[in-house]
């Protein structure tokens, strides 16, 4: 599931609000080699069942369940009813005297724990309306031909069927489920109903008792459902039908096994047609919905093979189309999406079969082949959520928001579908696992058209802030605006290192793919993965699982010193490196010599197994320039301030430049004075991206003091950030709950949104206290003069003007306190265009708390005679 990140990334966009909250480095070192590198580390040998090299043991088990399920769907009551008959197999060693099955459509209910654990402030799991849950008519047990009532009792999402005999092993038996429920309008963001202009869509998931996982590890794994964990599943075959009105269309996972009784012939031909066709080929569009006369229910008849769940979707909404997908070894599958009139844009939901077909053929040649005959992408009312071959999108996705929701969705039936770990305890080995591929997966597509790149160092403050969690911990134990890091992008960020630093890609791949094959369809734990990549990789990692999953250390390595061997450069350079904090991490050094030569030295983490200081001798026979570590940001260290040396910090600043001739400077680039105060209001319209999802800006600034400022997410069709300054009235909301703000706050809002703030600078010189640094910094491989500007009401600002251009590319805020407006945030501006005679940058590259957003300006209109009206909302 991708869009519970939103949480995490709602407070930073447009102010760059952040809680980086990082404690100030000092010379003295954190780090302690024996622990980082201390030799125990597995909690207990490996055995018969699960083996220390990281597969599966000789004797390794696991129970499966296969399901025949009829459902009839009641469009008028928003119910469904039927019948499910489990089949359960024990191949256990164990005699099992009573079964657990989960139901987690009574998470629904008003007296259930999950409404009960929502915080008073309320969250996205929150039940937004309640219903009786599931509603049981009849639970029998069959075994030996015979049937009988069960004697079972329902607790919350969990259902106890307590035997007359117990289970013996290699035994089996069948629970026969009469049952019906109400279909929730939003069922924390996993199943629900949406109401279109030409129909309900419904998208079923959650939707029938579901057997407990019964394994090596715990037994019955029996944590309730909260909604904010996920999902723990047992293997097995899938019988399905599905009745529901005949104008509907009804796509499920697995194969549709009756398509003779259920298509009609044109549609039959369609299908066929794009079963053999890499081009999207349309199987149902608003023409034949429009005219569709057709009166009663169909059957509709779906068979899936070795999964652990199943979902389904219907609508008589639905436009349909289709493509093939080709995997490994020659075969094919479909690829097909169902969307209504509302997402059809061309740069919306008519790629959405491109972008299934592009995202599952190349999880397949990269990791594992797709092992499901089709591959469906449904919009609706859930944001983003997976499902075995089928998964739910929001219909107001679009361009690379689309992709990235469908991409991350579908990368799912790789991680839990295929590996089969427990979400309930584990999410970062499914969120994780799959954001990290999703990474790799955007680089491919259509020659990277929606990757996005995150450094490292920039997403420290995001990843080691004050409120970090370790990765090792159940979901529902982490808080909601961390379980975004520690679920997705933590665990991601350290697959990537391992990859490109510490394994390398050719033994990252072959170990990543390795595990993925020996736990495909099974049960692996946290020690298998770790086991199963140490083994096939051939290396001791456990110094990096301590650190990165089991800890919150922080990475910070440092340049301390730079000399010479006898005090000669043509004996080389000794280059004195720290490991200031407790991680430790391989080093990539980026050398310069006053020749221009350029050298990139990697050092190994063994470095630091004898303590925190380590002096590199560089084979150098002149003086050096400058050294810097990780210059391409790729680490998350937390103070790269300390990670460069320069024999030079830059050129000197020429004489008679002041900090008010840099600014006028940038005024009189920017159009002249007189122009700034001619401009009585500026109306700014722009699209961006925030960590592969998509946003839309709307900004408004009219003199005086007058500002309104709006973030839109269309995948969650909601407005995550909005602020109006009228005056001395300051409001902020986020995530549609207004903020509470001291006057302080208030002030630096009022600061740091003012039109052109250089001109206040300068017509009133006493109010703020500005600095020029003696030295130039290169930005984005401009010479800049850099200007500190303090503020009254306790901002802090670091401007960096172009000494050529003059105009600022990049703005740096460094104060307020943690959890504050404003607080750290660097703004890169691009692309300066001219609106009405003001150069205006219509791009802007910022991170915010370790989340980059860029943006680019579609729309920019100076005095368009805003009226005041707007900033009384």
């Amino acid at each position: 599931m991708k869009l519970r990140k939103l949480y995490s990334l709602a407070s930073l966009l447009l102010c760059g609000i952040a809680q980086s909250g990082l404690s100030q480095n000092t010379p003295v070192s954190r780090y302690d080699h024996h622990e980082a590198f201390s030799p125990l580390f597995y909690p207990a040998n490996g055995n018969e069942y699960r083996s220390a090299g990281g597969q599966p043991g000789p004797k390794y088990w696991q129970n499966a369940a296969d399901y025949k399920i009829s459902v009839t769907l009641d469009t008028l009551q928003h119910r469904v009813s039927g019948t499910v008959l489990i089949t359960y197999k024990n191949n256990s060693p164990d005699r099992l005297p009573f079964l657990w099955l989960q139901m987690d459509q009574n998470v629904y209910r008003k007296d259930s724990r999950g409404t009960a654990t929502v915080a008073a402030t309320g969250d996205r799991f929150a039940n937004r309306s309640y219903s009786n849950g599931f509603e049981l008519k009849s639970v029998e047990v069959v075994s030996n031909g015979k049937s009988s009532t069960a004697n079972y009792l329902v607790d919350d999402t969990r259902m106890q069927v307590r035997l007359a005999d117990a289970m013996k092993p290699g035994g089996s038996l069948q629970l026969k489920i009469d049952y019906s429920y109400t279909i929730p309008e939003y069922g924390t963001d996993r199943t629900g109903r949406l109401n279109t202009r030409h129909g309900w869509i419904y998208e079923i998931a959650q939707w029938y008792p579901r057997m407990a996982v019964y394994d090596d590890v715990l037994g019955w794994n029996n944590i309730p459902y909260l909604g904010a964990s996920e999902f723990y599943l047992e293997y097995g075959n899938f019988d399905y039908t599905i009745t529901a009105p005949a104008n509907m269309v009804v796509v499920g996972s697995g194969s549709l096994v009756n398509e003779a009784q259920v298509l009609n012939a044109t549609e039959a031909a369609r299908i066929a047609k794009a079963r053999n066709s890499d081009a999207t080929v349309m199987i149902r569009d608003t023409t034949e919905f429009h005219n569709s006369t057709v009166k009663g229910t169909r059957t509709w008849h779906f068979v899936c093979k070795e999964s652990r769940d199943v979902a389904w979707a219907a609508s008589g909404a639905f436009i349909w189309d289709a493509a093939r997908m080709n995997l490994p070894g020659g075969k094919t599958a479909l690829a097909q999406s169902v969307y209504p009139a509302e997402s059809s844009a061309p740069n919306a939901w008519r790629r959405s079969t491109e972008f299934v077909k592009g995202s599952i053929e190349h999880y397949s040649r990269q990791w594992y082949p797709y092992t499901y005959p089709v591959a469906t992408n449904v919009a609706g009312i859930v944001g983003g959520m997976e499902y075995p071959g089928i998964v739910f999108c929001s219909w107001k996705s679009s361009k690379g928001g689309l992709w990235g929701v469908t991409s991350h969705e579908f990368g799912h039936n790789w991680f839990p579908m295929i590996v089969g770990s427990n979400e309930r305890k584990y999410a970062w080995m499914d969120e994780g696992f799959n954001t990290f591929i999703n990474g790799i997966a955007a680089a491919e597509f259509n020659k990277g058209e929606f990757n996005s790149q995150q450094s490292a160092q920039r997403a420290a403050p995001m990843i080691f802030g004050s409120n970090a969690e370790a990765i090792m911990n159940t979901p529902d134990v982490i808080g909601l605006r961390y379980n975004g890091i520690a679920a997705y992008y933590k665990p991601a960020m350290g697959l990537k290192l391992l990859r490109d630093h510490i394994l390398g890609p050719e033994r990252f791949d072959y170990a990543f793919k390795e595990y993925i094959k020996r736990w495909a369809f099974r049960h692996p734990t946290p020690w298998d993965f770790f086991r199963s990549v140490e083994n096939a990789a051939g290396e001791d990692l456990a110094w990096f699982w301590r650190g990165w999953f089991f800890n919150t250390w922080k990475l910070d390595q440092a340049v301390k010193s730079v000399s010479y061997k006898g005090n000669d450069p043509a004996k080389g350079a000794i280059i004195t490196l720290q490991n200031l904090e407790q991680l430790p991490m391989p080093v990539v050094l980026t050398i310069r010599d006053e020749s221009g030569r350029r050298d990139t030295v990697r050092l190994p983490v063994e470095i630091w197994q004898r303590g925190s200081t380590w002096a590199y001798h560089h084979p150098s026979t002149v003086k050096l320039v400058s050294v810097v570590i990780d210059p391409q940001g790729e680490m998350p260290d937390v103070n790269p301030a300390n990670n460069s040396w320069k024999a030079e910090t830059g050129k000197p600043v020429p004489a008679g430049t002041t900090a008010t001739t840099v600014l006028s400077r940038y005024i009189d680039a920017i159009g002249g004075k007189e122009k700034l105060k001619g401009v009585r209001d500026l109306s700014v319209e722009a699209q961006g991206e925030a960590q592969g999802t998509d946003v839309e800006l709307k900004l408004i600034n009219k003199i005086p003091g007058k500002v309104w400022q709006a973030v839109n997410v269309p995948a969650i069709n909601g407005v995550v950030h909005k602020l109006i300054i009228n005056g001395d009235s300051v409001r902020l909301w986020q995530m549609g709950r207004q903020t509470p703000l001291t006057a302080p706050e208030k002030s630096m809002l009022k600061e740091r949104n003012q039109l052109f703030p250089e001109l206040a600078f300068l017509e009133s010189p006493d109010a703020v206290k500005i600095e020029l640094a003696p030295q130039t910094e290169q930005v984005n491989d401009e010479e800049t003069y850099v200007l500190t500007i303090a503020t009254p009401n306790g901002s802090l600002l670091k401007n960096y003007y172009s000494s050529k251009t003059g105009l600022k590319v990049r703005s740096a805020t460094l104060s307020g306190q943690e959890g504050s407006p404003g607080n750290n945030a660097v703004t890169d501006y691009l692309e300066y265009r001219d609106v009405s005679g003001v150069q205006i940058p219509f791009r802007f590259r910022t991170t915010a708390g370790g989340f980059d957003t860029n943006v680019k300006v579609v729309k920019a209109v100076i005095n368009s005679n805003v009226s005041d009206d707007v900033f009384k909302q």
